[in-house]
Parts: structure tokens; C-alpha cells; sequence
């Protein structure tokens, strides 16, 4: 007697990839996130590839993984795929202190978080 089997978190149509511990704080992963957020996923990847911020890079690799588990895993057609969803969560967050004048102390916060990438694949219909 073996154990059941985890059920799918996602639809039938619908492929995620997540990562965690990314060096940045969950606000400035959000505005990254929202920029791809409903977005076919050549645009997403483009608007990735030629956005300033640092975290795109690694919010594009998460894009790419959605992508792959996809195609491989879940047998889906990856020129109707649209990004359905893209969340961020907290992580943990490093704790630092920097020396201040009169033998005082100051923390420096440093926070990791994580982001969650679903992507669908979009009918004709639609």
C-alpha cells in the first residue's frame, strides 16, 4: 500500500515554475511581476530581455522554466501560452547592523523572496 499521490496545484492547462530565495525585496520583485503579468509569453520574454531592472534576469529564467515544464512535462503548445499568473512572496530576511556614531548601532534589513509563474495555454477561442 503506497501513499496517494499529490494532486496538481494546477489546471490541465497550466504550468508553474517557482522560485525562491531571490535577492531583492518582494516590493521591487511586484513591479517586475506586473509587467508580465497577462502577457502572451513572447512579449513577457521581451519585456524582460529589455527591462533595467536586475531582477528581470532571474524573473525571465523563472519565465523560461514555466515555459520548458510546460512543453515537457504537461504536453502543452508553447506558441498559445499566455502568463495567467505571476506572484511574489516574502522570504527570509538577513539581519546586519552598521556601526553609528557614540557607539550606536543601525540594522540594515536584508530581504529575499520569491516568485510563482503560471502559465496557460490560451484556446482559439480566446
Amino acid at each position: 500500500m503506497g501513499k496517494a499521490a499529490n494532486p496538481r496545484r494546477v489546471g490541465a492547462t497550466e504550468a508553474r515554475a517557482k522560485v525562491v530565495n531571490l535577492r531583492t525585496s518582494p516590493r521591487k520583485l511586484n513591479l517586475v511581476a506586473a509587467s508580465i503579468r497577462g502577457l502572451p509569453v513572447q512579449k513577457a520574454l521581451n519585456e524582460l530581455e529589455f527591462s533595467h531592472k536586475r531582477i528581470a534576469i532571474q524573473v525571465r529564467k523563472a519565465l523560461y522554466s514555466a515555459i520548458s515544464n510546460a512543453e515537457n512535462n504537461h504536453n502543452l503548445d508553447i506558441d498559445n501560452l499566455v502568463v495567467s499568473e505571476a506572484f511574489v512572496g516574502k522570504n527570509l530576511v538577513m539581519k546586519r547592523f552598521s556601526a553609528r556614531a557614540r557607539g550606536r548601532s543601525a540594522r540594515i534589513m536584508k530581504p529575499f523572496s520569491e516568485i510563482t509563474i503560471v502559465v496557460r495555454e490560451a484556446g482559439e477561442a480566446a
